[in-house]
C-alpha cells in the first residue's frame, strides 16, 4: 500500500515539473533540464509525465525527447515483465 502512495507522489511531482517547465518556457526563463524531467519519469512518474505532456502540450514536438521517453517506457515494461516472470512464480 505504501508503494501506491509513493508512486502517486512521484507522478504528482513529475506532472507539476512538466507544467512548471512549460510555464518557464513560455516566459523565456531558465528551464528545468530534460535530464530532470526524464529522471522523474524513469523513477516512476511515467503517468504524470504523459499527462503533463498532453495537458500542457509540452515536449510533444521534440523528437529526441519523445524517443528518450519511449525508451524509458520500454525499459519499465521490460522490468515489469521480468519481475512478473521471475519473482511472481
Amino acid at each position: 500500500m505504501i508503494m501506491i502512495y509513493v508512486l502517486l507522489i512521484i507522478n504528482l511531482l513529475t506532472f507539476i515539473n512538466f507544467g512548471w517547465d512549460k510555464r518557464l518556457a513560455v516566459r523565456h526563463k531558465r528551464r528545468i533540464s530534460e535530464n530532470t524531467l526524464l529522471g522523474l519519469t524513469f523513477i516512476g512518474g511515467t503517468a504524470g509525465a504523459g499527462l503533463g505532456m498532453l495537458l500542457f502540450r509540452h515536449k510533444i514536438s521534440k523528437k529526441s525527447f519523445l524517443l528518450k521517453f519511449a525508451g524509458i517506457i520500454l525499459i519499465q515494461a521490460l522490468g515489469i515483465c521480468f519481475f512478473v516472470k521471475y519473482w511472481m512464480d
